[in-house]
């Protein structure tokens, strides 16, 4: 896909690294926790275009399965399509979640060593207490929630990062995560977990 494309919305991440997952501040040089990266995200797209085809409203999902450094590639993907997007949406989504439209995720397209392939499936991306529900039937349970700020008070957040998915990220851990597929049986309660308020733009 080579047409403009625009997306604003909101990432949540959740993986399987102790709190806090250093691939934000090392840029993903740093082994991860447990010498392997195991993590899925949820994206929840406000407004967004691909050339004329409209993004608004669509949600998305990705597993990664990364076998050390982030930056070290070799990763496994598998998308996963909001099933009452357009096939147009779906197919630029696809796309531009994979690497293949540039952008931000445009590194990706070097990384990823095995596409698992592209599924459309109902998906859940909801507000829940003080953190965010991500949800697939049999796929994905998911609610990560941000780490507390000082003296308790709002969030813990890393600012003016060099990092892909936004310059400012909110400190989470997985209270629930739980993700089934791909002969994956994943269970990162507990662990690390990411938000940010996404802007990208492409190619």
């Amino acid at each position: 896909m080579t047409a403009p494309w625009k997306i604003k919305g909101e990432l949540v991440l959740s993986c399987n690294c102790d709190v806090f997952c250093p691939c934000v501040v090392s840029l993903g040089r740093s082994k991860p926790s447990h010498g392997v990266c195991h993590t899925w995200w949820g994206l929840r797209i406000h407004q967004g275009h691909a050339g004329d085809e409209s993004l608004d409203g669509v949600k998305a999902a990705v597993l990664m399965d990364v076998p050390g450094p982030l930056a070290d590639g070799g990763w496994s993907l598998a998308i996963y399509i909001d099933e009452n997007a357009s096939d147009g949406a779906a197919e630029a989504l696809a796309a531009i979640l994979s690497g293949q439209a540039g952008g931000p995720t445009g590194w990706f397209s070097i990384m990823v060593a095995e596409n698992l392939g592209t599924k459309r499936a109902p998906i859940e991306f909801e507000n829940e207490g003080k953190g965010w529900r991500v949800s697939i039937p049999k796929t994905i349970d998911g609610l990560v929630e941000p780490i507390e700020g000082a003296g308790g008070e709002g969030r813990t957040v890393i600012t003016n990062t060099a990092y892909w998915m936004a310059p400012d990220v909110v400190v989470c851990t997985g209270k629930r995560s739980r993700f089934r597929d791909f002969g994956r049986n994943w269970n990162m309660s507990g662990q690390s977990g990411e938000y940010a308020e996404v802007e990208w733009q492409g190619p």
